[in-house]
This record gives C-alpha cells, structure tokens and sequence, in this order.
C-alpha cells in the first residue's frame, strides 16, 4: 500500500506547454502573470508549484532558462511553496532544451515523465473559433503525428544527472507501462524512495480517465512500491476535480492547475489557479482530509529543502547586490 499519511498534498500546475492562449484569456502567459497565479495559489493552498514558461510576446512555451529566472526569483521570495520545474517541456524541444532551466536552478524538485507515448492535443483545435497566434493552430494540429519522447536512455539522464544534485522527483506516469519503467529503475537502485507517483488520466494517448483505470494503477502502485511510495492524482480537463477527489478519498495528493484543465466546473472558465485550488482545499476539508503545508510536503516527500537550491543562492546574492 501507498506510504500512509496525514495530510494530502495539494499541487498546482500553473501554466504547462499544452493549453494555447486561445483557449482562456486567463492562462498566464508573462513572467508577471505566472509569477502572480503562483503565488495566489500558494496562498490558496498550494504546497507544490509545478511550473512551464511561455514566451511573453505570444505564449508559445519555451525552454528558456532567462524567462524562467523572470519569475522564479518573486515566487521563491514570496512563498514558501516547493518550486518544481519542469522536464518536459513543450512539444518538440529537445532534452537539453528540457532541462536547461533544472539545470541553472537545482530546484527542490523537478517532473519526470516515465515514458514515451503518442500525445494527442489535436482535437482541442476544432474548439476554437479563431486562434490568437500563429503557432497555436500547428502546435495542436501537429500531435496527430507526434510522439512524447521519454526513452529510457532519457529518464536515465534524468534521474543520474540531475539526481545526483540532490533534486527530487515527480514521476509523470501517464499508463500503467511508466509505473513498470519506474520499477524498473527503483530496482536498479538508482532511485531512492520515497517515490512521488503522479498518475496522469485523460490524455489522449495515455490512459483513459475511468474510475476504474485510477484504481487499476493504484493497486499496480501499490504491489510494484508497496509503501516506498506517495500516489497522486491529475485528471485532465473536465476530469479534474472527479478523478483528483476520487484519488484523495483513495488516500492520495491531488494536483490541479490551469496546466490541467481550464476550467473551474462546466461551462465556466477557472480565472485563476488560485480558484483551482480553493475549489480542491474545500473539498478535501469537507472530506476530513487535512491539506499539507509546504514544509510538511518537504518533510513527506524527503525534499533537500529550499535554502539547498542554486534558485535559493541566486536570490540571496541578487538581495546583496542590491
């Protein structure tokens, strides 16, 4: 079974590199903007920020370390929240591209996706009625003919490389093929538990997003981890608040965010993460489940803690100089 615990951990995606700006006015795109919607989620509620950038001018995601430093700075200065950055990327980036921004911040905690997988964004493109940038339509369009590439030569860089900096982290598994990729390397000892399991429903090309499907990786979780493991969940789109409430009745974190989804419930866009997260923090008190500071988020997950951060260092030199 999952590592027993108290509290369940609450994460926020706060933009990602799948939603394009034509889909809601209020994903953020500029430094400013992410900067803001993380923080409100933090104080929502939040423990774990999971964050992309965008290029400013047109939102169109980029690997840039220099447009990621525009934010993180004023996150890391006013929240306490645990910065995850990014491995994945966008669509077509190269893995030096992905990693270029874990590797300037040594963050506490980065994303690593556990496989390779047809990922289809395509047919959020027949629901817009006209796009705002160029680049949105063929972005989309383009994952009719596009593979997620995660060898294992990829996460095995990954997971020695940045590793061995002391970062820890989440584990993307968007089938139940990526939990076996992942036991594959726990038992090459080259991973070292606690394990921060992230199961993905909903995209098109991964799992489905059934009930039944969460429960499927859940039990597989559990006889491949036992209880060297901590289990969330992420539904995606429209299945985000039943699959993540499901998963925190199961005993598991729940991540939201406007990565995930765009919407607070049907037919009404979220106008911010922070009313994702009020939303889930709501229901996991309603539920009697208590919601985890990020310090106990920390402390679950076996972080190396926020002062051990080359983000934390640049901050406290930037504050000399200045």
């Amino acid at each position: 079974m999952a590592r027993k615990q108290r509290k369940a951990i609450v994460s926020c995606a706060v933009t990602g590199a799948i939603h394009v700006p034509s889909l809601s006015p209020h994903l953020p795109i500029t430094p400013e903007q992410i900067a803001g919607q993380a923080i409100g989620a933090a104080e929502a509620g939040a423990a774990i920020l999971h964050l992309h950038a965008r290029n400013p001018s047109d939102g169109r995601p980029t690997p840039d370390p220099e447009v990621f430093a525009q934010f993180l700075g004023e996150i890391h200065g006013r929240t306490d929240a645990v910065v995850n950055i990014t491995t994945g990327g966008g669509l077509g980036m190269s893995l030096d591209e992905r990693l270029a921004a874990v590797r300037r911040f040594d963050p506490e905690l980065c994303s690593l996706n556990m496989g390779s997988f047809n990922f289809g964004i395509f047919p959020m493109a027949a629901g817009i009625a006209e796009f705002k940038h160029d680049w949105e339509k063929p972005y989309l369009e383009g994952t009719t003919d596009f593979i997620f590439k995660n060898t294992f030569a990829d996460i095995e860089t990954i997971v020695t490389e940045i590793g061995a900096r002391g970062t820890r982290f989440e584990f993307e598994c968007y089938d139940v093929g990526h939990l076996y990729n992942l036991a594959y390397f726990l038992d090459r000892g080259v991973l070292k538990p606690p394990l921060f399991v992230q199961c993905i429903l909903g995209i098109l090309g991964g799992v489905g997003p059934d009930v039944e499907n969460l429960i499927h990786m859940k039990t597989t979780a559990d006889r491949l981890f036992g209880d060297e493991y901590l289990f969330s969940v992420l539904g995606a789109g429209r299945h985000q608040t039943r699959l993540v409430t499901v998963g925190a009745i199961m005993g598991g974190n729940v991540r939201v965010g406007l990565e995930d989804s765009v919407y607070l419930e049907k037919g009404r866009l979220a106008e911010s993460n922070a009313q994702q997260v009020e939303k889930i923090v709501r229901i996991l008190r309603e539920l009697s489940l208590e919601v985890a500071t990020p310090d106990e988020a920390r402390e679950m997950l076996g972080l190396k803690g926020r002062d051990n951060t080359a983000l934390a260092r640049a901050v406290a030199s930037e504050g000399r100089s200045g």
